[in-house]
């Protein structure tokens, strides 16, 4: 199936100008003012297509161009970002999906000639970014993971508490797991997105299908200690929990380093939080990745076992609270399999499937159906971040792979009915 990769780059540019142009930094935060706008901006692009608009219980958006067969085709990913993100990040599996639904509304035809008979919806997953540090959340929902128990108290930055933000934008947390009749019937979940990372740069690959993604363990991490005075509190009186959060933040490093895998605390929040006073308490969000389930485990013992040893050496005492976690992911073998022949054919580059250290949608909703994932080369290679960027080569590339990958997908149901 051919798509218009100009189209989808056009479409791409138009939503980034509402932020100021491609590297102005993306403000399409989750539940906001400019996600809404962002979504406002998708709706009046569908309206001219026929194809049904929803929202569902977890506040995903859905496009469904209905086929003969009761079987479907999901493509999407989705138009939140973090603050000042990248321009592509998300956006580019979307406006994809877009334009894969212009050609089937238009009367395209599949490879053998054929127009397809399956249904194909379009979705726009919710604060997958994880505005309140739980990511994946509208994905999660419809897959069947989401408790909502579990993150009702979630506050972001701001002190807003999730199931708020939700409810302000006509969503209610307790009703989110109803998304999962949304994937009723899904024989094939495709999304398009960038790699955000150096394996296709450094290997000279303009593109990639995806073999699945990492696992990952999230824990908000409390370090308490007692609060004194800056002057005349004595250094070797003292408990500090920043001291211990700082200890605890590099031996989590080690642990990373020893496993080959990666982990990350993005930063951590004292009080008082004046340069006077002895930082009485600490909060950090303690990041764990790693593409095997054993080894991802190990790393998650070993690092809270260093949270327990910085408190003790500093004083201070420790809790951990699980945030967020997510098994690895490993995509269905047939479809990697057909999105390698579409990255080859594309002109994408020799290579085998290459394995996601960030999470996507497609981590959750992969458990739940046949799912795989297509990356265009990042250059530079890094992500969340106004210089996010992928050259034009590359976008058609790997645009050109997802509109071929979906091709077979839909030829396939096509046959079989």
């Amino acid at each position: 199936m051919n798509i218009d990769a100009d189209r989808v780059i056009a479409d791409l540019d138009e939503l980034a100008a509402a932020s100021g142009g491609r590297h102005a930094g993306a403000k399409r935060v989750a539940w906001g003012q400019g996600w809404t706008a962002a979504r406002a901006w998708l709706k009046e692009k569908l309206e001219v297509l026929p194809v049904e608009v929803s929202v569902d219980p977890a506040g995903n958006l859905w496009a469904e161009l209905a086929g003969e067969s009761e079987e479907c085709v999901i493509l999407g990913s989705h138009l939140d970002s973090v603050p000042s993100g990248g321009w592509l990040d998300g956006a580019l599996g979307v406006c994809a999906a877009l334009e894969a639904l212009r050609v089937l509304a238009a009367g395209g035809t599949l490879a053998a000639g054929n127009p397809s008979t399956a249904t194909v919806r379009l979705v726009d997953w919710a604060d997958e970014e994880g505005r309140f540090g739980r990511s994946l959340l509208g994905s999660s929902a419809a897959a069947g993971t989401l408790d909502p128990d579990e993150v009702r108290d979630l506050v972001d930055g701001e002190g807003v508490r999730l199931q708020d933000a939700m409810a302000a934008c006509g969503v209610t947390l307790d009703s989110a797991p109803d998304a999962a009749v949304m994937l009723k019937g899904a024989a094939a979940y495709i999304e398009l997105h960038v790699e955000q990372g150096p394996v296709l740069l450094e290997a000279g690959r303009l593109a990639s299908a995806v073999a699945g993604t990492s696992g990952v363990e999230r824990h908000l991490i409390t370090f308490s200690g007692e609060a004194a005075h800056a002057g005349s509190s004595p250094i070797r009186l003292r408990r500090d929990s920043f001291l211990a959060a700082a200890a605890a933040a590099l031996a989590a490093r080690e642990v990373a380093i020893a496993h080959q895998g990666v982990t990350t605390v993005g930063g951590a929040t004292s009080s008082p939080g004046i340069p006077t006073a002895v930082a009485g308490r600490t909060e950090l969000m303690l990041d764990i990745r790693h593409l095997d389930a054993a080894s991802l485990a190990s790393m998650l013992e070993q690092c809270l076992s260093a949270c327990e040893d910085a408190a003790g050496r500093f004083g201070c005492s420790v809790s951990a609270r699980r945030v967020f976690a997510a098994a690895p992911t490993e995509f269905s073998a047939e479809l990697v399999s057909l999105a390698g022949s579409a990255v080859a054919d594309a002109g994408g580059g020799d290579g085998s499937p290459i394995a996601s250290g960030a999470l996507h949608d497609a981590t959750e909703v992969g458990r739940v159906v046949p799912t795989v994932m297509i990356f265009a080369q990042s250059d530079p290679p890094v992500s969340h971040t106004p210089s996010e960027d992928s050259t034009h080569a590359a976008l058609r590339v790997a645009i050109d792979a997802f509109g071929r990958t979906v091709g077979s997908v839909l030829a396939d149901i096509t046959s079989r009915n």
